[in-house]
């Protein structure tokens, strides 16, 4: 890929597909460099959509709460194993406890990847702003509105619990984004 620009158009770069090839074909194109939007009110939101962030914090929770409990659950399934079981009654005990622990871990971390998305973008919607009051208010009703069954003091301790997770997290990926170089 040639990195070459025009010298007055910042905007391109000089693209020759066919440059480690050793082919005679001279073809340059000119890439833009920014990102390209079918609709221009794409290229001036700042942040993703509600509909983006609930598929996004969803899919994630649920991703890695299944990774995580397969882990515990394989482990849990390792310690369980008795002396006289045989290879497949062992094998078969290490899945089924993955499986189940990560389904139940899975499920929890996606539903809490909802709730947290759609209050953070119905907050994002009222206030129309975009900044750290927003996660660490949607992380502290997050925890609320999951342990609230359980009682008013289990649902303050789980609120304070998910906003101080949602503001690490906040200050985590601001943290990460000026000393990181990516």
């Amino acid at each position: 890929m040639a990195d070459s620009t025009k010298p007055g158009d910042e905007k391109t770069r000089l693209y020759h597909p066919y440059q480690d090839l050793q082919v005679p074909i001279r073809n340059l194109y000119n890439l833009p460099t920014s990102p390209e939007h079918l609709f221009p009110e794409e290229a001036a939101r700042r942040h993703r959509s509600w509909g983006e962030n609930l598929q996004y914090y969803t899919g994630c929770g649920y991703l890695s709460g299944a990774i995580l409990g397969a882990g515990k659950g394989t482990l849990e399934g390792l310690k369980a194993a008795e002396p006289g079981d045989t290879l497949k009654l062992r094998i078969n005990r290490v899945l089924n406890s993955g499986g189940q622990t990560g389904r139940r871990f899975g499920n929890s971390l996606g539903v809490l990847g909802l709730i947290f998305a759609g209050l953070e973008s119905g907050i994002i919607h009222w206030r129309g702003t975009d900044d750290l009051l927003n996660s660490v208010v949607a992380g502290l009703g997050t925890g609320a509105l999951y342990r609230a069954a359980a009682g008013p003091r289990s649902a303050a301790i789980a609120g304070a619990i998910g906003g101080i997770a949602a503001a690490a997290a906040v200050a985590g990926k601001q943290a990460v984004k000026r000393y990181v170089p990516i």
